[in-house]
């Protein structure tokens, strides 16, 4: 035999013999969507805070206690602790005078729909977890079905 028919030959069972021996790679099921509370960690409370910093620190103040008469404080407020649904509703489509614990609060909150997805779940993951606040996570999945509820 020739040199490269012996070559061509041995090439040829080399790659019958490892694809008869490969094990089939088994394929990952597409993740889903998760509406399970998001993780509360640092890297989500830190692109938290750059957002509470940039939209929200000048009405509900560095403490999160708001003004008296004029922005609700978000400290331990049914608003922040309770339904997610909700207080992501108050973002997405603002909110025009409120009550809590008996004082009214005048000034309007805008609309602040231009935020992503995860800019809002990152903020009030970080507002639920601060001031005070512990509760769950939210997730950019909740986000996303309030946004596209019609």
């Amino acid at each position: 035999m020739k040199r490269t028919t012996l070559t061509l030959l041995i090439i040829s069972i080399f790659i019958s013999v490892t694809a008869q021996t490969k094990k089939p790679v088994a394929k990952k099921p597409a993740a889903k969507a998760s509406t399970a509370s998001a993780a509360v960690t640092p890297t989500v409370m830190a692109r938290g805070k750059v957002v509470y910093n940039m939209y929200c620190i000048s009405c509900h103040q560095p403490d999160g206690g708001g003004v008296p008469s004029m922005n609700a404080p978000i400290v331990k407020t049914k608003q922040v602790l309770g339904s997610k649904p909700a207080l992501i509703n108050i973002i997405l489509k603002g909110m025009s005078g409120v009550d809590i614990e008996g004082e009214s609060y005048s000034n309007v909150m805008p609309a602040h729909a231009f935020l992503t997805n995860q800019q809002i779940a990152d903020v009030l993951t970080y507002v639920r977890n601060n001031f005070g606040n512990k509760a769950s996570g939210v997730t950019v999945a909740e986000v996303a079905a309030v946004r596209n509820k019609k």
